[in-house]
């Protein structure tokens, strides 16, 4: 089973499982710089690699700007994000307003341990920088697994504490240094997992097994409902 250290165990309990307002505008500011608008992309450009479907929900969708990458890159597809924050989910619903996308893309209020979905709803779960956050993994992973439908694939995307050098060089030459190095910091104050309790997440769920990649900066844990991974047809 994953374990934070005493620090992050410290960091997780004091730390909202939602972001409350103010933080909410603070965060929706952040989330439209060049940096988290370019991984926005590219975690939609992997997430279409797994999704053959027509729905797709976001855990944790904070200001849903990963919803309006899918709905770019695949109009046909039904997505859809929940937050456990009110004034996130606000600004949320506000953005895909200036999007134009209001009759499209539909936000709700919701715990990721108790979502207000019947079993097997969605071809595709997915959670962007969200799953440090939930005070219950386990319970939440489980939940993500109820309303997943059979053979289809959960993708948990996260910033990881121990990110390898190569990789944020690799970035940093993408990106620059200083938009990186904030990015690091970012990593002390908040109670990321690191890449080998990141990976442990998935062993006491429903699923039993996961596989990690990096996409960009995120470390993302690849789970499937009911089959191996290693049968990656859907």
């Amino acid at each position: 089973m994953a374990r934070l250290s005493l620090a992050r165990r410290l960091l997780k309990i004091f730390h909202p499982e939602g972001i409350p307002w103010p933080g909410t505008a603070f965060y929706n500011a952040i989330s439209e710089t060049s940096v988290f608008q370019r991984h926005y992309d590219l975690i939609a450009k992997d997430i279409l690699n797994y999704c053959s479907g027509e729905s797709i929900l976001d855990v944790g969708t904070g200001p849903g700007w990963l919803l309006v990458k899918l709905h770019q890159r695949s109009p046909r597809l039904r997505v859809m994000g929940l937050d456990v924050s009110p004034s996130m989910v606000a600004k949320a619903q506000k953005n895909m307003a200036n999007a134009g996308l209001s009759d499209i893309i539909e936000i709700k209020e919701g715990e990721a341990s108790r979502m207000p979905f019947a079993d097997g709803f969605f071809d595709t779960v997915v959670s962007t920088g969200s799953i440090h956050h939930w005070k219950e993994p386990t319970y939440s992973l489980n939940e993500i697994y109820r309303v997943l439908k059979y053979g289809w694939y959960a993708l948990m995307y996260d910033l990881v504490s121990d990110t390898p050098t190569s990789v944020l060089k690799e970035r940093a030459h993408e990106f620059g240094r200083l938009k990186m190095l904030l990015l690091w910091l970012h990593t002390f104050e908040e109670p990321f997992y690191s890449r080998k309790d990141f990976e442990l997440l998935a062993r006491p769920t429903l699923f039993k097994e996961g596989r990690t990649q990096f996409v960009g900066l995120f470390y993302c844990l690849i789970l499937k409902k009911g089959k191996s991974l290693n049968n990656n047809t859907t």
